[in-house]
């Protein structure tokens, strides 16, 4: 089993920039593919973006492309989400991904 931990999340103004992050441990982790998803209230958890940890090829949602970046440090298995022109509709609970684990979540509230 993989263990994601995942940080980051706030609040912040419309415009603004967050980064979230998201550390992966566990004997069985072994890469491949890596992403993140995003809930809000009332809605049902959507794919962000994903990331190979081998190639660091990615693909994003079109609704974050131009303003989030994913990206990752092999060796210190990490992944990041560079969130930058946050928008109000940005605002959900950001979760990590990995095969079949799951993060916790981080909230990120975007304000007006």
């Amino acid at each position: 089993q993989v263990q994601l931990v995942e940080s980051g999340g706030g609040l912040v103004q419309a415009g603004g920039s967050l980064r979230l992050s998201c550390a992966a441990s566990g004997r069985t982790f072994s890469g491949y593919g890596m992403g993140w998803f995003r809930q809000a209230p009332g809605k049902e958890r959507e794919f962000v973006a994903s990331i190979d940890w081998n190639n660091g090829r990615t693909n994003y949602a079109d609704s974050v492309k131009g303003r989030f970046t994913i990206s990752r440090d092999t060796a210190k298995n990490t992944m990041y989400l560079q969130m930058n022109i946050l928008k109000l509709d940005d605002t959900a609970v950001y979760y990590c991904n990995h095969a079949s684990d799951w993060g916790q979540g981080t909230q990120v509230t975007v304000s007006s």
